[in-house]
């Protein structure tokens, strides 16, 4: 691949840049919310659990380290070895499926849902949307590994490699951005 060729595919790259154009307007509507209201986002904030947060970030970047070293072993012609990346990718990105479900029973348990406030408003949206991307991404892994096995000129299994691997990235990047928006940022 020479440095003027994007990896993966142009298609990708562009449903990813208006993902991410979408999420930037709505951390600009949550961040206007926060400047008029910052006592509510403040209550809101401090009543989330930093731990599953911070939880639920290390598991995705660990995936996505995974995901990357996919890559690194595919564009080197091992692809068992790509595909068992992939396959530990997925099984530790399956953990941020089931922390983020206790940590949305937790809050329903508690009282605490999509009505409750502005805040939690913006946090189930904006957290569920990022959910349904992260479930989009692990269909994705699974297909990945499934291309990894098949007879397939290695040049296809590559790009489907690299496209599959910015998507992943991009639902962690997302989530970084929420977690510090949403859990660290103070609302002063």
């Amino acid at each position: 691949m020479s440095r003027s060729e994007q990896p993966g595919d142009s298609g990708v790259w562009f449903f990813i840049f208006a993902d991410m154009c979408t999420f930037a307007l709505f951390f600009l509507i949550f961040s206007l919310g926060r400047m008029a209201q910052p006592a509510l986002y403040e209550a809101g904030r401090a009543q989330l659990d930093l731990m599953l947060g911070l939880a639920n970030t290390l598991i995705l970047l660990t995936s996505g380290a995974f995901m990357a070293h996919a890559t690194r072993q595919a564009r080197g012609g091992n692809w068992t070895g790509a595909r068992r990346s992939l396959l530990t990718a997925l099984v530790v990105g399956s953990a941020f499926a089931l922390t983020k479900a206790v940590e949305w029973a937790t809050k329903l348990n508690h009282g605490i849902g999509l009505t409750t406030n502005e805040f939690f408003t913006y946090y189930f949206v904006f957290t569920g949307v990022h959910f349904l991307h992260f479930l989009i991404g692990m269909v994705v892994l699974g297909v990945l590994i499934g291309r990894c096995r098949r007879d397939l000129p290695q040049a296809d299994r590559l790009r489907w490699l690299e496209a599959g691997g910015a998507y992943w990235h991009m639902v962690d990047l997302l989530w970084i951005v929420l977690f510090a928006m949403l859990y660290l940022q103070r609302a002063a």
